[in-house]
């Protein structure tokens, strides 16, 4: 869900804000901007499914906070994908 997450912030970034303002192209950043929103809101529903599935632990809270400001950064959420798989298979 963070990957589609990062793939969709990037793409709202990089392709609907460039349309609408150089090409004067709004609706690309509204329907971008709906499909990113819908996404960012199932991953923080994600995150909190997680969390009560796993139980409330530290290590799955420190997780969950890491996901969540990593969907705020452009390109993090790769690199929170790929600190955590490493860790959840402890190599």
């Amino acid at each position: 869900m963070s990957f589609l997450d990062g793939v969709s912030y990037l793409v709202l970034l990089g392709i609907a804000m460039p349309l609408k303002y150089l090409a004067d192209k709004p609706m690309a950043v509204t329907y971008v901007g709906w499909i990113h929103g819908g996404i960012f809101i199932l991953l923080m529903l994600a995150i909190f499914l997680a969390w009560l599935i796993r139980g409330p632990s530290k290590k799955w809270f420190h997780y969950g906070v890491m996901v969540f400001f990593a969907a705020l950064i452009p390109l993090a959420p790769f690199f929170i994908d790929r600190i955590l798989a490493r860790e959840e298979t402890g190599s």
